[in-house]
C-alpha cells in the first residue's frame, strides 16, 4: 500500500533555497553598508579636522561628495555672480585615505564569508560579486544624489594688492555669489563599477586562505604570495606615513591640519614616497593663495618653476630639505622585506628567475594602479565681465605622476628585489619542501 503522504511534493527544498538565496544577499548588503559607512565615518573626521563643519550648512553633502570622489567619481564645481563674473573651477582628486579604509572593509567583508567554504564554484562566486555590485551601484546612485550644494561666497576687498579685487568687491557682494559642486551621475556609477570590480578582484588575489574555483587553484601559488606582498608593501608606506604624521602633530602644532591630511590624503603622501624613493618624478605646480594638504617640502617644490611645471623627484626634495634622501634605503628595505615575505609564501620549487619576474611584474603593475589615483588638479577662477580673472580669487594646483617611468623603475626594482628575496628564503624551509631531518628518520636501518 503507496502512502499518501509519499505522493504530496516537497517544500522543503524551494524553502531552503529561498533563505539560502536571502542569506547571501543579506551578506552582499552587508559588505555594501559596511563599505560606504566606514568611508562616510573617516570623510567626516577628516572633515571635520579641516574644518568644513563650520560650513553654513551641508556638511553632511560634503561628506557624500568626498565618499563619492574616493571611489573615482565625478564632481563638478560651479559657480554663480549674476551677468557681472564667470566662474571656472575643476577639481580631480581622490582622497585615499577614505578610497583606502573603503576598499579594505568592502573587501574583508566580501571574503568572509567565502572563508567557510572548501572549495569555491564559479557560478557562486561571480552570483556573489554581482550582487554586491549591484547593490553597490545602487548605493552610490543615491549617495551622488546628495552630493550636491551651494554655498554663499564672501569677496574680500580693501585690502587686496589686485585693484579689480577692490573695485568689484562690494559690487559681486550686491549679487550674492554662489559656489558649489554637483556630481555627473554617468560618470560616477562607470568609475564606481570600476572601482568595486577591482576592490573585489585584488580581495580575491590577495587573500591567501579564500578558496578559488578549481580551474583557477593552479594559479594560487603563482599570483597571491606576490599579490598579498605589494598589499603589505603598499600598508607597509600608510602604517610609516600614520607614525610621522602623529608625531608631527604632538610636536610641531597645527595637530587639527595634520589629522586632516592623515584622514583623508595620506596614502596620496605615502605612495608618493614609495614612487619617490625608486626613483620615479612627478609634475606640478602651485600658483595663487590655495595650496596642497601636504608637506611643506612639497608645496615648496611645486612652487618653484613659476614659469612652467616643476618636477618632484629626489633630488628636487632633497634641495628643500637633506631627510628626503632617507626615502631611497627606506625604499630598499621595505621592497626587499616583502620580497623575502613572497618568496617564503611561495612554493619551494619556485626558481630564482621566478621569484623575480613575479615580483617585478607585480610591482610595475601596483605601480601602474597607485600612481595615477595620486593626480590632483584643481582649479578656480573667478573673471569681471570678461576681461580677465582676479588674482586673488584663483588658483591652480597640479599634481601629476610619470606613470611610465614609476612602473619601469618599480619593475627593476621588482626583479632585483625578487631574485635577492628569492635567494634569502632558500635558506627557510617553506610550503612543498620535505624536511630533511625527517627524511633521514624515516630512512631504513641496516
Amino acid at each position: 500500500m503507496v502512502s499518501v503522504s509519499s505522493r504530496l511534493p516537497t517544500t522543503s527544498r524551494p524553502v531552503h533555497d529561498t533563505g539560502q538565496l536571502a542569506r547571501h544577499w543579506g551578506e552582499a548588503l552587508a559588505a555594501v553598508l559596511a563599505g560606504f559607512l566606514a568611508m562616510a565615518v573617516v570623510a567626516a573626521l577628516g572633515l571635520w579636522a579641516a574644518g568644513a563643519a563650520d560650513l553654513p550648512g551641508g556638511f553632511v553633502n560634503v561628506v557624500a561628495a568626498v565618499v563619492v570622489m574616493a571611489v573615482g567619481g565625478q564632481i563638478d564645481l560651479s559657480g554663480d555672480a549674476s551677468a557681472l563674473a564667470g566662474t571656472n573651477a575643476e577639481l580631480t582628486a581622490m582622497p585615499l585615505t577614505v578610497t583606502l579604509v573603503g576598499a579594505l572593509v568592502t573587501g574583508f567583508c566580501f571574503l568572509l564569508p567565502l572563508r567557510h567554504h572548501a572549495v569555491a564554484r564559479t557560478g557562486d562566486l561571480l552570483a556573489r560579486a554581482a550582487r554586491t555590485v549591484l547593490l553597490w551601484l545602487a548605493a552610490l546612485a543615491g549617495l551622488s544624489a546628495l552630493a550636491r550644494r551651494d554655498f554663499p561666497v564672501t569677496i574680500p576687498g580693501g585690502q587686496s594688492q589686485d585693484p579689480l579685487s577692490d573695485l568689484f568687491g562690494e559690487l559681486l557682494d550686491a549679487v550674492n555669489p554662489t559656489v558649489g559642486f554637483r556630481t555627473e551621475v554617468g560618470p560616477t556609477l562607470l568609475f564606481g563599477l570600476l572601482w568595486i570590480l577591482g576592490v573585489l578582484l585584488i580581495a580575491l588575489l590577495v587573500s591567501r586562505r579564500t578558496p578559488l574555483p578549481p580551474r583557477l587553484v593552479r594559479y594560487h601559488q603563482a599570483v597571491r604570495p606576490v599579490a598579498s606582498a605589494m598589499l603589505l608593501l603598499l600598508l607597509a608606506y600608510v602604517l610609516i606615513g600614520l607614525v610621522i604624521g602623529i608625531v608631527v602633530a604632538a610636536t610641531r602644532g597645527h595637530a587639527a591640519e595634520t589629522f586632516a591630511v592623515i584622514l583623508l590624503g595620506l596614502p596620496n603622501v605615502s605612495w608618493l614616497a614609495l614612487g619617490v624613493g625608486i626613483g620615479g618624478s612627478w609634475e606640478g605646480t602651485v600658483e595663487g593663495p590655495f595650496g596642497l594638504p601636504m608637506p611643506q617640502i612639497l608645496d615648496s617644490v611645486l612652487r618653484t618653476d613659476t614659469a612652467g611645471l616643476s618636477t618632484v623627484d629626489l633630488s628636487s626634495l632633497a634641495s628643500y630639505d637633506s631627510r628626503a634622501w632617507w626615502l631611497l634605503p627606506v625604499a630598499a628595505v621595505l621592497v626587499l622585506a616583502v620580497a623575502f615575505v613572497g618568496a617564503v609564501r611561495s612554493p619551494a620549487r619556485t626558481r630564482l628567475w621566478q621569484h623575480a619576474l613575479h615580483l617585478g611584474v607585480a610591482f610595475a603593475l601596483t605601480m601602474l594602479v597607485v600612481a595615477p589615483v595620486t593626480l590632483v588638479e584643481a582649479r578656480f577662477g573667478l573673471s569681471i565681465l570678461g576681461i580677465g580673472e582676479l588674482e586673488s580669487l584663483g588658483g591652480e594646483v597640479l599634481l601629476r605622476p610619470h606613470v611610465w617611468k614609476i612602473a619601469g623603475f618599480a619593475l627593476l626594482w621588482g626583479l632585483v628585489a625578487g631574485f635577492l628575496g628569492g635567494l634569502l628564503a632558500s635558506g627557510v624551509r617553506r610550503r612543498g619542501e620535505a624536511d630533511p631531518d625527517a627524511a633521514r628518520d624515516e630512512r631504513p636501518k641496516a
